[in-house]
C-alpha cells in the first residue's frame, strides 16, 4: 500500500506561484514571500445595503469625474495612469422622462452616518425626525410636498438618480427638505393619490469593459487603515521603490483604502499577488458582484 504524498511545503508553493506569474527575479519573490507572511487586520468589503439614502451604498458614481487628486501616492506619473483607468469603471447616462408617479421614487440624496436605516420612505416617515411633518389633510400634503419641490404645481422637472449596483430604486437627487418628502411620497401612497411630473434621470452603471481594463492592468485590494503605520508593509512598499495610487473610496470611518499596484511591474505585481495571499480583499472582484 502506498503512502500518500506530503502536502507541498509553503515555501515550495510559493515558488511554484512565482513560477506561474512569471516572478523569476529573486526581489520579486523576495517581496512576494514577505507579503505573504504580513498580518494584518484585513477586512471583507461590506455589502451594499438596502437603504432609502443614496449615500448609504459605496459611492462609486465618484469614479466618473474622479478628481486627479484624489488619488495620493508619491509619484505623479503613477498615480495620472491609475487615474486614467479607473475613470472608465463607471459610466454616466442622462434621460429624459416626460412623466413619472413620485410614488415610484424610494430614496432620497441625503444620508450621513447619523441617518436612521431605513429602506422605505415609509420607515423614515415613522421616525422622530419626521414628527414634525404633519399630514392630515390634502391640502397639508400639497403643502408638505411644496418644501421639496416648489416647482411641482407648475410641472417643473424632478432631478432623480439611479445606480445599477442599488438595483432599481429611484433616488430623488434634493437633500433639504428630505421629511417633508418622505411623509407626503408615504402619504400619496396610503391615499391612493397619483402625481406626475417630468423628470431629469441620472444612470450610473458599473462598465464590465472598465473593470477588466482595470484587471488587466492593476491590482486593487482593501487596504486596513493600520497598513499605512504598518513597517513591514511600508517597508515593503517604500523600501523597494514600487510603484502604487492610493484611493480613499468608501467614506465610512476605519473603511480599507484602495491600494493600485500596476501588474506590469514585476515587483508590484509581486507585492499585490503576496498582499491577496496574506487576505486583502479583491476590490475588483467585488465590483464585479455588483454588476
Amino acid at each position: 500500500m502506498s503512502l500518500p504524498e506530503p502536502m507541498p511545503s509553503l515555501s515550495s508553493r510559493l515558488a511554484a506561484l512565482t513560477q506561474r506569474l512569471g516572478l523569476t527575479g529573486r526581489a520579486a519573490r523576495h517581496i512576494l514571500e514577505r507579503a505573504h507572511a504580513l498580518r494584518l487586520p484585513f477586512q471583507a468589503l461590506p455589502a451594499v445595503s438596502d437603504s432609502i439614502w443614496w449615500q448609504a451604498g459605496p459611492p462609486l458614481q465618484w469614479l466618473v469625474d474622479l478628481p486627479r487628486g484624489a488619488l495620493s501616492g508619491p509619484v505623479q506619473e503613477d498615480k495620472a495612469q491609475a487615474h486614467a483607468v479607473l475613470v472608465r469603471v463607471v459610466e454616466q447616462s442622462q434621460s429624459h422622462l416626460d412623466a413619472i408617479d413620485l410614488r415610484r421614487i424610494d430614496g432620497l440624496g441625503g444620508g450621513t452616518a447619523d441617518s436612521p436605516p431605513c429602506r422605505t420612505l415609509e420607515d423614515y416617515a415613522a421616525t422622530q425626525a419626521c414628527r414634525c411633518v404633519r399630514i392630515i389633510s390634502y391640502k397639508d400634503f400639497l403643502r408638505a410636498l411644496g418644501q421639496p419641490l416648489p416647482g411641482f404645481s407648475s410641472g417643473e422637472p424632478i432631478a432623480l438618480r439611479q445606480a445599477t449596483w442599488r438595483g432599481e430604486r429611484l433616488f430623488w437627487a434634493g437633500e433639504h427638505h428630505g421629511e417633508a418628502f418622505a411623509c407626503a411620497i408615504a402619504y400619496a401612497r396610503r391615499r391612493g393619490l397619483e402625481i406626475s411630473l417630468p423628470a431629469e434621470l441620472t444612470r450610473y452603471r458599473l462598465s464590465e469593459e472598465g473593470l477588466d481594463a482595470l484587471r488587466l492592468n492593476y491590482h486593487a485590494l482593501a487596504m486596513p487603515v493600520q497598513s499605512w503605520n504598518d513597517p513591514g508593509f511600508m517597508g515593503l512598499l517604500l523600501d523597494n521603490g514600487l510603484p502604487y495610487a492610493r484611493l480613499s473610496l468608501l467614506r465610512t470611518p476605519g473603511a480599507p483604502e484602495v491600494l493600485l499596484l500596476p501588474r506590469q511591474n514585476p515587483e508590484a505585481n509581486a507585492l499585490g499577488e503576496g498582499l491577496h495571499l496574506a487576505g486583502a480583499a479583491d476590490v475588483i472582484a467585488y465590483l464585479k458582484t455588483l454588476l
